[in-house]
């Protein structure tokens, strides 16, 4: 809840200042009749809907569990992520068609110096926003926050590119590069909305997020314990930034519940130390079975009825079949060991 408490904080700063950084470039357009200004004003419009839009999600997001929500309601960021992707989407593209239009009817230009400085003033501006959300939405796995900055970024960026044409202008007084430098921005943007689009419905649709499984498969593999014969169906789910984790723990079948107990406590310490305090653990514990003796290194097993052979190493591929894992999985002959041979 702490994380959800400052994520929506720093929300609520984004969506104040987006509204004077809107103010501020709808002026600098009013003085220049740039097309390329235009474009960031239009671009900031999106800014002050999709803040709004973030700030309530957020809102949503910090919202306890309840009866309704077992699982919380992270997935609020998700959807407020694809909508702030389908408005930059939008921007972009009514950007390209202004570009278009402007560069077979140009219209005058004018005061371009007071417009430098105006847009210039609201890149500074959003860039140290942008920064800060990126980099406090990344520590608290928020998409909302993250996307966020992303689009100030995005609009830091798209000022400067703007800014280079007016300078263009001024110096070769070739006004068509106002609508060329718009254009380009323009696909950029929405080249950023299809982005930010694609990862909020992976996450909407519980897509198997491949870094955090990587991350996770190399924790475990390091930090595997002797009574953890085997680890299998493994399965991460993001709600908002919460990180949901379910697994199935192999142990020695004669260990009593509270040794169990003890190792699946020593499993969520080890994840929630690597990956914060907001990860849930569900992990069902198996107990082992003949089969994995040659793949088991415990050393004075009671009831070992094979001797070891190979350690199966975890990997993206194995952690997550619905099986426990045998010898055989290495591509050995089994039937040797079965037989006692090559042991």
């Amino acid at each position: 809840m702490k994380t959800a408490t400052q994520n929506l904080h720093v929300q609520k700063w984004v969506a104040g200042i987006s509204i004077l950084l809107l103010a501020a470039k709808i002026l600098a357009y009013y003085y220049t009749r740039s097309v390329a200004v235009l474009t960031d004003a239009l671009e900031s419009i999106v800014n002050v809907a999709a803040g709004f839009i973030g700030l309530y999600s957020l809102y949503v997001a910090a919202k306890p569990r309840d009866i309704d929500h077992p699982y919380g309601h992270g997935k609020a960021e998700f959807l407020s992520a694809a909508v702030e992707g389908t408005l930059i989407g939008v921007a972009g593209v009514i950007i390209l068609y202004k570009a278009v239009i402007h560069y077979f009817y140009p219209v005058p230009l004018r005061e371009l110096n007071l417009g430098i400085w105006l847009i210039g003033a609201t890149a500074i501006v959003n860039f140290i926003m942008g920064y800060i959300c990126v980099r406090i939405g990344r520590k608290n796995d928020s998409l909302a926050l993250e996307a966020s900055g992303k689009h100030l970024q995005t609009d830091t960026y798209s000022t400067i590119g703007i800014i280079a044409g007016l300078l263009l202008i001024i110096l070769t007084g070739y006004q068509r590069f106002d609508s060329i430098v718009a254009a380009v921005f323009g696909c950029w943007i929405i080249i950023t909305a299809y982005k930010i689009i694609r990862r909020s419905i992976a996450g909407i649709m519980d897509e198997a997020d491949e870094k955090i499984l990587g991350q996770m498969v190399e924790l475990l593999n390091r930090s595997r314990r002797e009574n953890w014969v085997d680890l299998h169906n493994l399965r991460v789910i993001k709600y908002g930034s919460v990180l949901h984790l379910d697994c199935h723990l192999t142990l020695p079948w004669y260990l009593n519940v509270q040794q169990a107990h003890e190792e699946v406590e020593a499993l969520s310490a080890i994840v929630k130390e690597e990956f914060g305090e907001s990860v849930e653990m569900f992990v069902h514990a198996d107990g082992c079975m003949p089969f994995q003796c040659p793949i088991c290194d415990k050393q004075d097993c009671p009831v070992r009825q094979h001797n070891f052979v190979e350690e199966i190493s975890w990997t993206l591929e194995n952690i997550r079949q619905d099986k426990k894992h045998r010898y055989e999985d290495l591509n050995k002959d089994y039937n040797k060991v079965e037989a006692g041979q090559g042991i």
